[in-house]
């Protein structure tokens, strides 16, 4: 495993992969979505029946060990699953959220996540912040120098 200095990197390789699985299966995705919570899911996708899942990708035992926010996810998606790199000590994460293991280039499921649909009021809000969050990114892109919107929508 890498030290913790090269971890940020690690976890955007391993965000990437994600993706990249995440889109194969059909879903558009984000990182670093903010939920109501004020909690940030670092992989969020939702599909075209608007089933939402997200990712939390661990780096190293040490990553999952500083961070038990992750059971707080759950009643913001349908599926939560860990993403972690090859050689990762599986054991080491719950077994009540599914398993990817990812690299740069994609993601391999372990373990398919167990199913808690999210309720109807809750689907809209996480959906349209997905939305929101989507297209200020592109509009970022876009138009370098507009942030003026973005606290107001997304508050």
């Amino acid at each position: 495993m890498a030290g913790p200095e090269a971890e940020p990197a690690l976890a955007r390789l391993l965000a990437r992969g994600v993706r990249r699985a995440l889109g194969d299966l059909g879903f558009a995705t984000v990182t670093e979505l903010v939920l109501a919570s004020g909690r940030r899911a670092d992989v969020a996708g939702i599909d075209r029946r608007g089933e939402i899942v997200i990712v939390e990708v661990k780096t190293s035992l040490a990553d999952l060990r500083a961070d038990r926010k992750w059971p707080e996810y759950r009643d913001f998606c349908d599926a939560l699953l860990f993403a972690v790199p090859s050689g990762f000590p599986l054991p080491a994460l719950p077994e009540d959220a599914g398993l990817l293991i990812a690299d740069g280039f994609g993601a391999a499921l372990v373990r398919e996540a167990p199913r808690h649909p999210v309720v109807a009021a809750r689907r809209r809000a996480v959906t349209l912040r997905f939305a929101l969050t989507a297209s200020l990114r592109l509009g970022r892109l876009e138009d370098p120098g507009r942030h003026d919107l973005e606290p107001a929508l997304l508050s």
